[in-house]
């Protein structure tokens, strides 16, 4: 059994790899003080960048999960999501609100992806 480790520090990784799975962490907005569509846009170029790496793309995504910090901004986030999705193989999802660890951001998102 081997398990591989991408970006990692002291505390966590930022993708680990598992028997054919991919796993990575909750990625947020690098510039916080974009609105939740801009900061939505921002973590799913670094998921695209942080898939790549590991081999894989978002064409493999097998499931999302999404903390938002006001639903009342929940449209934006699926807007870029939406936007960002491949058409026709979405994976299995789950939106929650929740106070995040700095109140600046408004939106994390976790990952699953098969490797192809």
């Amino acid at each position: 059994m081997t398990i591989t480790y991408q970006g990692s520090n002291q505390r966590m990784s930022q993708a680990t790899v598992h028997n054919g799975t991919v796993y990575l962490a909750g990625q947020v907005a690098a510039d916080a003080s974009a609105d939740m569509r801009g900061q939505t846009e921002q973590i799913l170029a670094g998921i695209d960048a942080l898939l790549a790496q590991v081999g894989t793309a978002k064409d493999h995504l097998l499931s999302a999960t999404i903390w938002v910090t006001d639903l009342a901004e929940f449209d934006q986030m699926n807007a870029a999501w939406d936007a960002w999705v491949t058409p026709g193989r979405p994976p299995v999802r789950a939106c929650v609100e929740a106070k995040l660890a700095k109140p600046e951001w408004k939106v994390e998102i976790m990952v699953v992806a098969a490797l192809p």
